[in-house]
């Protein structure tokens, strides 16, 4: 038992002796815990003696030893695997953040060029043309460090296109009528660029950009939707923005524009840039939302819809930023750029599967105008392009507004009208929708169209359309019974576009 004792003090003197030095020493001591020769001569200096409780304690205490070692060499194994997988990670996250970084650059540069290419491809469609802006700005478009510290490299550029501009030189028509630019318009649209509308058409259009800021051109596709606001910017000589909605639209950040953290820029959208540019001069600015209801329009559109229905322009306020940059653009004042005048938006939409259905408040801050036929074909005088002023075309409408009034019997049988539908449908049209019927019909007669045309349209396409949120089968009677309201009260087939909605609701059920 001496000798097993003596064996077990030299076993556990090296063994924590090797780990005293493991702390002192490090790596030194490490090596004298795992010293397998100092082991074996220890057994070999004393099994000679052991008796057999020795060899059984002997035998015991070399297993443990054994065990004990293992469990430190994979202790030690897992640490280094830790450890070299912490620097691996660190590595990679180093090498990681350094290609975000590169490849915002990347995109920022590829974003200027995208914006190149397609103004060279519109060939001057968004408002001006790649030459234009090289000739404007000294070439410093084509330099990627040009805007270097400008979060807004689009607006700047309109500064320095408008640096020097003087809107006293700008030649404006001011002598034409509404009719005159209703048919001259007509003539252009099918002399120069072949394009055939039906004089309402035409009538609708311009008398609906007096009564709203917003337009719907409505209808199923290959109709003309698209191109008859594209065809009156190149009539008025100030090409229309035509800017395709995009499914993933879900607020104002996809429809301005949004801040870069990475790259320090603002992501200006066209919209955004015309807008801004709109603010400096007196032309008529549109902007076409292509295929307006593939996202939800109440969405994106909705800051638009609050601002734009309040009088006076000097409230069309919409924040771009939330702070302000001391080289920010001109006209941006503290994040917010305040809207001119000189703006109308308008929506095609399709209603199909593949669309959402617009919501009843954008429909009553709109006109909708529905166009389901091509334009039958016609021979026009070659007529040239105008140039009219946003001013000037406002100053016509408040004109129509006085010359032409509604006559005191036809509004009073829109309130008889609304009586009824309260009545039968409980449906009612508000202050919003008499407010639009009373700027809209002047300004179609003044185009040369008939009052009850007028009326008969907007009740159509602005009140009945409601009919379309109840239940049909419920309404049966009541249908048949509002026709003959109709035509009693406004005389025999006048309602035309009423009568041929009713009628069509009928074939629905």
């Amino acid at each position: 038992m001496e000798a097993f004792l003596k064996f077990l003090y030299d076993v556990l003197r090296t063994f924590f002796l090797g780990l005293y030095h493991t702390v002192v020493n490090g790596f030194i001591g490490f090596f004298e815990v795992i010293n397998i020769k100092s082991y074996i001569n220890a057994f070999d200096n004393y099994s000679n003696e052991f008796n057999f409780l020795g060899w059984v304690l002997a035998i015991f205490v070399i297993i443990n030893l054994i065990a004990i070692l293992l469990l430190i060499g994979f202790l030690v194994y897992l640490l280094v695997r830790k450890i070299i997988r912490i620097v691996k990670s660190s590595t990679n996250e180093e090498v990681l953040l350094d290609e975000v970084g590169k490849l915002n650059r990347e995109i920022f540069k590829l974003s200027k060029e995208k914006d190149r290419i397609l103004e060279l491809q519109t060939g001057g469609i968004n408002g001006y043309s790649l030459a234009e802006n090289e000739e404007v700005i000294g070439g410093l478009s084509n330099d990627d460090n040009a805007f270097d510290g400008y979060r807004f490299y689009k607006l700047h550029n309109i500064d320095l296109k408008y640096e020097n501009y003087d809107p006293l030189l700008e030649d404006f028509n001011t002598k034409i009528s509404l009719k005159k630019l209703v048919d001259n318009f007509r003539n252009y649209a099918c002399s120069k660029l072949g394009l055939y509308y039906d004089i309402k058409t035409i009538r609708l259009f311009i008398s609906s950009l007096g009564a709203s800021r917003i337009i719907i051109l409505q209808g199923i596709s290959g109709t003309g939707k698209t191109s008859l606001p594209y065809a009156f910017g190149r009539f008025i000589s100030n090409p229309t923005l035509i800017s395709p909605v995009e499914p993933s639209w879900k607020d104002k950040s996809d429809f301005l524009g949004y801040f870069n953290e990475f790259t320090k820029k603002f992501n200006e959208t066209e919209i955004l840039r015309n807008l801004y540019e709109a603010t400096y001069t007196d032309k008529i600015y549109l902007t076409v939302l292509d295929e307006m209801n593939i996202s939800r329009v109440e969405y994106y559109f909705a800051e638009m819809l609050s601002i734009l229905e309040m009088p006076s322009s000097n409230d069309w306020v919409i924040d771009v930023a939330p702070n302000s940059w001391d080289n920010d653009p001109i006209h941006l004042v503290n994040g917010k750029l305040n809207l001119s005048n000189n703006i109308w938006f308008i929506g095609t939409a399709n209603h199909d599967d593949s669309t959402f259905a617009i919501a009843d408040k954008v429909y009553d801050r709109a006109i909708p105008i529905t166009i389901n036929n091509k334009g039958m074909k016609f021979n026009a005088p070659l007529t040239q392009e105008e140039s009219i002023s946003a001013s000037f075309l406002l100053k016509l409408y408040e004109k129509a507004k006085i010359d032409y009034e509604i006559e005191s019997s036809n509004l009073e049988k829109l309130e008889e009208l609304d009586s009824y539908l309260i009545e039968h449908f409980r449906i009612t049209f508000g202050n919003r929708i008499l407010k639009q019927i009373s700027e809209f019909v002047p300004i179609y007669k003044a185009s040369g169209g008939k009052e009850i045309e007028a009326i008969d349209y907007l009740v159509c396409f602005k009140i009945l359309r409601k009919f379309e949120m109840q239940n049909l089968s419920f309404i049966r009677e009541e249908l048949d019974d509002f026709v003959k309201f109709l035509n009693l009260t406004f005389g025999e087939n006048e309602m035309s576009e009423c009568l041929a909605y009713i009628n069509r609701l009928n074939n629905k059920k």
